[in-house]
């Protein structure tokens, strides 16, 4: 799958998965219940045990019917690693032009991570393709309306804060697409291995992004 592909299916779906957990085992288990309830972009992070190997099976499950990508990236060398094994699109928690370069090396989607106006103009200058805002927690999704009045052109992603109540209302504000980790990626689901309701908590985010864009 190229970038623009990429991209364009992360952004159509709406939901970025934010996969944290504890074993190389849950984590596979865990993105292949996600991807069930239609989450198609899975962001495992790289603080996760076994994250490249992982990143290196789910590419070969799955193919182009989801997304596998690298999140917590910090510097190009793991942004390189975890392109090789598979990884469609990076995300970081900060704006590093090593990163960024990494990824226009090899024409992958790059996302970097940003907070202050400065920050984003910044990290949308240097080649993201979509600014993480990061923390989201406190901003709220009106900060992206604040940001998007003199900055209208830069897409932008919450991560941080997102959960189905405000999932909608990050969309409504002008994101292009939600990250959610522990609101959707829920660690008591994953310890009793229920995966079927995991499945079914995707589906209801995937339908909460829907339900805003209708609105």
């Amino acid at each position: 799958m190229d970038k623009e592909k990429c991209l364009r299916t992360i952004e159509e779906t709406g939901v970025v998965a934010v996969i944290r957990v504890n074993n190389a085992d849950e984590l596979m288990d865990t993105t292949v219940a996600l991807s069930e309830g239609g989450v198609k972009a899975l962001e495992i992070t790289m603080t996760s045990p076994g994250a490249l190997d992982t990143i290196a099976q789910a590419s070969a499950r799955f193919g182009e019917s989801a997304i596998i990508g690298v999140g917590s990236v910090l510097d190009a060398e793991t942004a390189r690693m975890a392109i090789i094994a598979g990884a469609k699109f990076v995300v970081s928690p900060v704006l590093k032009d090593e990163i960024v370069r990494m990824c226009k090396r090899y024409n992958i989607a790059c996302i970097p991570g940003a907070y202050t106006p400065t920050e984003i103009l910044a990290a949308w200058e240097a080649g993201g393709d979509v600014v993480k805002v990061f923390p989201a927690t406190k901003l709220g999704p009106s900060y992206f309306k604040d940001i998007h009045g003199p900055l209208p052109h830069i897409k932008l992603t919450p991560t941080g804060g997102v959960d189905l109540a405000t999932a909608g209302e990050f969309i409504k504000a002008g994101a292009c697409f939600v990250g959610v980790g522990g609101a959707l990626v829920d660690k008591k689901l994953i310890a009793a291995k229920n995966w079927p309701e995991l499945s079914a908590r995707a589906a209801q985010f995937i339908a909460a992004v829907r339900e805003a864009r209708r609105g």
